[in-house]
């Protein structure tokens, strides 16, 4: 018998982020596949699942069902975020981790920014097949990691002027994400920083550790340094020279997916669609 088809690399759709007409859709997702691998795909924060919505389509086209929860305290208001701790997050992620593994054999994560954040420190406490961590931010800044925990009291929000940090300037004009920052949020931020940094020898799993070489949110020096702490035997650094910080959608965003969708290809044994449902 023939060996199954493998789709092309040039054969993934155009993500949502590229061409000219972009539709714009910030809510949660659930995409079909039809086989038996699954990825769970996590959003930055004060962002919506629109930054990983392109990867989620991609992997969705080959066969990987994707779903992409808005994190507590999103796509509601800035308000209602400065309200939620970061053991939210992970309490949401680690629900719809579970819920995917009990339906399917092979199980994804894949993060944007805080995204990241939350899959490293799940695949150091859940089983996962493969990871993938984007523009993830390891440590802050001294002077905020000091000031934040007093600042939050008396200042509330920061105002992000400048929109998300992404490069094409059209994208960076369309992306939904809050207009305000919660300090409380940054501070919840920081805390997990300091527990994935101590659990980061525990995972295990295949990890594509990507980041925007132009990023201003996280030191693309944290890319190295996920990629240098993990035990993973199987794992890929690399650098995207033309985007910020949500890699997903900014001048990067095809390439880096395919190169995603690729990796997670091998790191689940090369998965078969057409195999898993026979």
């Amino acid at each position: 018998m023939n060996a199954p088809q493998v789709p092309q690399r040039d054969a993934l759709p155009e993500p949502a982020g590229t061409g000219a007409a972009v539709h714009v859709d910030p809510a949660p997702f659930d995409l079909p596949g039809d086989g038996n691998a699954a990825a769970l795909c996590l959003h930055g924060l004060t962002g919506t699942p629109y930054e990983v919505r392109p990867l989620g389509e991609a992997l969705a086209a080959h066969g990987v069902a994707a779903r992409g929860p808005a994190l507590p305290g999103h796509n509601e208001t800035p308000e209602r975020l400065a309200r939620v701790g970061h053991e939210e997050w992970l309490a949401c992620a680690r629900a719809n981790l579970r819920e995917l593994s009990d339906r399917y054999e092979r199980v994804f994560v894949a993060g944007v920014s805080l995204g990241g954040l939350i899959a490293l420190w799940i695949a150091s406490e859940e089983r996962v097949d493969a990871l993938v961590t984007i523009g993830t931010p390891l440590e802050l800044s001294r002077p905020v990691r000091w000031l934040v925990p007093w600042v939050k009291y008396l200042r509330g929000f920061a105002p992000k002027p400048a929109g998300s940090d992404i490069r094409d300037p059209e994208a960076r004009a369309r992306h939904p994400s809050y207009p305000r920052m919660p300090l409380r949020s940054v501070h919840e931020l920081v805390k997990l920083q300091r527990r994935v940094r101590g659990r980061l020898s525990r995972v295990t799993a295949p990890i594509f550790v990507a980041h925007g070489a132009l990023d201003r949110t996280a030191s693309p020096a944290d890319a190295a340094r996920i990629h240098a702490s993990v035990a993973s035997e199987r794992r890929r650094l690399r650098s995207f020279e033309r985007s910020g910080h949500v890699v997903t959608v900014d001048h990067d965003g095809p390439e880096l997916i395919r190169d995603a969708v690729d990796f997670l290809r091998g790191a689940g044994g090369g998965w078969d669609p057409a195999a898993d449902a026979r």
